[in-house]
């Protein structure tokens, strides 16, 4: 009987970073002590004072470093390591998308990779519990207020919209490389073109962890927060033209 396949060899790891910290460190680390063997990792724009940290991970075999010259956004980040991945890992069977501040932990990452590997045409979405008492105020906010829209708009029952640990099968790599959005409102302009081109999804159950509420965390709950309603009032216009 075949083995079944496993996420820390047949996927690749796409880690966008923005000014990063010991955090950073640790999660790295944490990767490679997994056995994690492909490690995308997208400098976006960090100044030179935290180049160290890349330099550090760019040290690790399993590890490449992708730099932009200026901050372009998590979102750019994103479809840069995609862009990537399908050039230099094309055998891969999907990426893992992670944040570098914690907030992922390692045990989760794998569940979620090897659920995907498992439904193979699902992405699957790491999805936090926003009733847990040590989430930020702000994030709860956030959150129940664009699931609420998900639900409500576009009939999509989401516990978790702004999550970044996302399994991605290689065959949707092409297009979500195509995505609009430069920053964060990216990743729900993925949810909504998930729901266009009727790709589906899992929820994968993750532990919540939060460290001094969230402070590392480069969302701006106004600017970012107006992006990204921006985005599904867009889409819902479109929809209502078709």
């Amino acid at each position: 009987m075949a083995e079944k396949p496993d996420c820390r060899e047949a996927c690749v790891i796409v880690l966008p970073s923005l000014n990063p910290n010991e955090k950073f460190d640790r999660v790295v680390d944490g990767l490679i002590d997994a056995g994690f063997q492909r490690i995308v990792i997208v400098d976006d724009g960090s100044d030179a004072e935290h180049q160290k940290h890349f330099e550090r991970a760019a040290a690790f075999p399993a590890c490449t470093v992708l730099h932009h010259g200026k901050n372009q956004g998590k979102g750019r980040a994103l479809k840069t390591a995609f862009t990537a991945v399908m050039a230099r890992f094309p055998e891969t069977e999907g990426v893992i998308t992670i944040d570098g501040d914690g907030q992922h932990l390692t045990k989760d990452i794998i569940a979620c990779g090897n659920r995907m590997l498992a439904e193979r045409d699902r992405v699957v979405l790491g999805c936090r519990d926003f009733d847990h008492p040590d989430v930020p105020a702000r994030s709860v906010a956030g959150n129940k207020t664009t699931s609420r829209m998900f639900r409500l708009v576009y009939k999509i029952r989401l516990s978790d919209t702004q999550t970044g640990l996302r399994a991605i099968p290689r065959q949707y790599l092409e297009q979500f490389a195509r995505i609009a959005g430069e920053r964060f409102e990216y990743e729900t302009n993925m949810l909504l073109q998930m729901k266009k081109s009727g790709i589906a999804f899992s929820e994968q159950e993750i532990e919540t962890v939060y460290e001094d509420e969230n402070a590392g965390s480069h969302y701006d709950t106004v600017k970012d927060s107006w992006r990204i309603f921006k985005i599904m009032a867009g889409h819902l216009v479109s929809g209502m033209k078709k």
